[in-house]
């Protein structure tokens, strides 16, 4: 394989998290097929978030060639606004690159060899987490003959253990290509050279996938014609959007590729959220509402079980069962009652943003 005919942005989200954010940026630094383009969008941080990002070797040395973008957002739009303004500003950085590039098959080409590497800034990437997905990628071309939309990491917790809250299933139903691809010949164990079990290495098929170490195809995300979300602001906006892009693409899950998600507790997604459980509510209510058709009617139907027993186990396990009900009310009342606002609309402060948001989000037509 040749990692470098593809090209990469990374894409981080930052919010009040400056010690996390090192540490996020000295993975992306270190891996053994470094990025080509860097895009930090920080969401109005109150702490040293910013002089992180500012000081960064990461971001200093790529703002020396032009391929750093820094996105000071002048209000928190969560995770959901966060991700939807880095990925506008990556792809209106990448169209701008090649502006030289008149023929329309050669910019879609261009296009579809360009992937956004996504995460938080409590995503800490090993190594070889990069050059793992670009691994699957090419095999994924190679056996399926088709670019992969979307592809996902593997994420531990500080412990060691696998974080189930970003584990996807396996896809039920394959459109095309194979289920499972054989990374064994790929992944060794850096300290004894041997090879790791292929069972343990193999990357499936997923239906969707989490913001935790994910990387998006730009032409698959041109051709969707929108953006994550930011309405949203947090949960459920990564859900949304990658089973748009997998609808009818093809996306792995690849256990090859590591990297630390040093949330504060272990759990899976539905442990007791507080507060957040309204936009859990909320946000299910707008996705069925405004994004069934990214489901078949078998999947829609496997929703709403999933969405209830997710809900039950949510009031089970809480401890204030009150606020657990008080976000409910709230969240079921406005995901009935108020509509997602655009994605441009809550970038009204940050211009240059909402200005790339409208070059490919058909909201803005």
């Amino acid at each position: 394989m040749n990692p470098m005919q593809y090209t990469v942005t990374a894409v981080v989200v930052s919010y009040n998290r400056e010690a996390l954010l090192r540490e996020c940026l000295d993975g992306i630094a270190t891996q053994t097929r470094p990025v080509d383009n860097v895009v930090v969008v920080d969401n109005a941080s109150t702490d040293g978030s910013r002089d992180v990002i500012r000081g960064h070797e990461l971001i200093a040395a790529h703002m020396a060639d032009g391929t750093a973008h820094v996105v000071e957002l002048k209000e928190n739009t969560g995770g959901a606004g966060g991700f939807c303004a880095g990925i506008a500003t990556a792809l209106a950085d990448f169209d701008a690159a090649h502006t030289a590039e008149t023929d329309v098959e050669t910019a879609a080409t261009s296009q579809s060899r360009h992937y956004l590497w996504l995460m938080d800034d409590d995503t800490v990437p090993t190594s070889t987490a990069l050059e793992a997905l670009l691994a699957a990628v090419e095999r994924c071309v190679y056996e399926n003959r088709a670019m992969p939309a979307a592809l996902g990491s593997k994420a531990l917790w500080t412990d060691g253990r696998e974080h189930l809250m970003n584990k996807p299933r396996v896809r039920a139903h394959i459109i095309k290509g194979d289920k499972y691809l054989d990374m064994s010949s790929f992944t060794a164990d850096a300290a004894s050279g041997e090879a790791a079990n292929p069972s343990e290495t193999s990357a499936y098929q997923a239906r969707s996938l989490s913001f935790v170490s994910c990387l998006l195809n730009a032409g698959a995300i041109v051709n969707l014609g929108r953006l994550p979300r930011a309405a949203y602001f947090l949960w459920n906006d990564d859900f949304e959007f990658t089973t748009a892009l997998l609808r009818r693409g093809i996306g792995y899950y690849v256990p090859a590729s590591e990297v630390v998600h040093k949330t504060k507790v272990f759990g899976s997604s539905d442990a007791d959220p507080g507060v957040r459980f309204y936009e859990e509510v909320r946000n299910k209510i707008w996705l069925w509402r405004f994004s069934r058709q990214n489901f078949t009617p078998v999947e829609q139907f496997e929703l709403l079980l999933k969405t209830v027993r997710r809900w039950l186990l949510t009031w089970h396990r809480a401890e204030d069962h009150k606020l657990i009900a008080d976000c409910l009310e709230r969240g079921w009342r406005d995901g009935w009652h108020t509509d997602p606002q655009p994605n441009a609309d809550i970038f009204v402060s940050n211009p240059e943003v909402a200005s790339a948001v409208c070059l490919c989000d058909e909201q803005c037509a």
